[in-house]
């Protein structure tokens, strides 16, 4: 089985309103093109001041979901709405929420960013997610049409273990929604990337935030698509974007059927 993924690159800001016009034209673009399954970055609807995250998060139903679930069903497109700032009713702080809707817009998976990003890098970066933002605490897997897809969230991509456990659940293709800094991402970014699509052995699809957000962290773009065997199939340029890919379910099972490291594991 084969079908055509799509991964949206654009650069978020303080203007809501903006933002989701900007996500909805590329949602429409991808599908016109033929893509089936469209992915979204991280925050892609509101990136902001910090202070600010509790005035901008939304219940779940709430505008930003809606929206997204009635484009899915226009489209009928699998859509994942990357992430964006979920309330926590009584709560000031809020969750990181990836949304995946099947094609007839109803809300198939919902999953809470579990590692928050909590670094100060000599070279300039300094990001505390936790002092306004709560963990969630389970992975995510889901069945679609096509195969079972893990839900993740960036900083997600430094522990291994959260993606053998996709894996362990039967995830074929692993969505990595993102707003990787400038600096961790010229590093760190594709390597990671490969590594978890090599040692899983899943097609890994990740769309970025690019660029510098005058109330935020610069952030790195080249959003790929990359397949079972650690090839690069779809790359992104610096700048707004969509970058495509043909997902090769029966490629996939050569892969695993040729080089069994997945049958082969020793330690849980």
């Amino acid at each position: 089985m084969k079908f055509l993924a799509a991964a949206v690159q654009m650069l978020a800001s303080a203007d809501k309103d903006a933002n989701l016009k900007e996500a909805e034209s590329k949602i429409v673009e991808a599908a016109r093109r033929g893509a089936q399954m469209v992915a979204l970055p991280e925050v892609f609807n509101w990136r902001g001041e910090k202070n600010e995250e509790g005035n901008f998060a939304e219940a779940i139903p709430g505008p930003t979901s809606k929206r997204m679930a009635g484009l899915a069903r226009e489209l009928r497109v699998y859509l994942l709405a990357g992430s964006f700032l979920e309330e926590i009713p009584n709560e000031p702080k809020v969750y990181n929420t990836s949304l995946l809707f099947e094609p007839g817009g109803n809300l198939l998976a919902s999953y809470r960013k579990i590692h928050l990003f909590d670094v100060a890098i000599g070279m300039g970066v300094s990001v505390l997610e936790s002092e306004t933002r709560a963990a969630g605490a389970a992975a995510v897997v889901v069945g679609t049409d096509f195969c079972p897809v893990g839900l993740s969230i960036c900083y997600d991509l430094r522990f291994p273990e959260l993606y053998r456990s996709l894996v362990t659940k039967g995830a074929q293709v692993v969505f990595v929604p993102s707003a990787f800094t400038a600096l961790t991402g010229e590093a760190h970014w594709e390597a990671l990337l490969r590594a978890r699509a090599i040692e899983n052995q899943v097609y890994v699809i990740a769309p970025n935030q690019f660029g510098k957000n005058p109330r935020s962290f610069a952030t790195y773009g080249n959003s790929m698509i990359v397949d079972p065997w650690g090839r690069i199939v779809a790359r992104a340029s610096d700048g707004p974007g969509i970058i495509y890919a043909e997902i090769d379910l029966d490629y996939l099972a050569r892969v695993r059927t040729e080089l069994p490291a997945l049958s082969h594991r020793k330690l849980s």
